[in-house]
């Protein structure tokens, strides 16, 4: 499972971030799968979270509007990477735009991670209601 947090090393000019240790231990393997997320930030998934997650979207009615749209999005904005030794890989540009990551931080949600601006991610904390 992933938890907590971590303020990653980033260069801008490479995209290349640095996985934190913790999170590394529960991959199974050296590919992940990034994509959109929602409140822009960017979801990482292993690769078994990434066919449980698929799984449920693809059992979703394709006569449903918002199943099709979340397909939509999930699928096409979803990218594999591979880890190097030192678990950095670049992301992709059209990610980094998305979720306008400047200074990153990770944190944990469970199934995936998630790559945030530290900047939006504060903000966004803030607004959870008192969860800080």
């Amino acid at each position: 499972m992933f938890l907590g947090s971590w303020e990653p090393s980033f260069d801008p000019n490479t995209r290349r971030i640095a996985l934190p240790k913790k999170i590394r231990e529960y991959l199974a393997t050296s590919e992940i799968i990034l994509s959109f997320g929602f409140e822009k930030c960017i979801f990482g998934f292993d690769t078994q979270s990434w066919e449980k997650e698929s799984a449920k979207r693809l059992s979703e009615p394709l006569t449903d509007r918002s199943s099709r749209d979340l397909r939509r999005l999930f699928f096409s904005t979803a990218e594999s990477v591979r880890l190097d030794d030192q678990g950095r890989f670049v992301i992709p540009g059209y990610l980094l735009e998305y979720a306008q990551v400047e200074k990153p931080v990770i944190i944990g949600a469970g199934d995936h991670f998630e790559i945030w601006d530290w900047a939006n991610w504060e903000k966004h904390k803030g607004s959870l209601g008192g969860a800080q």
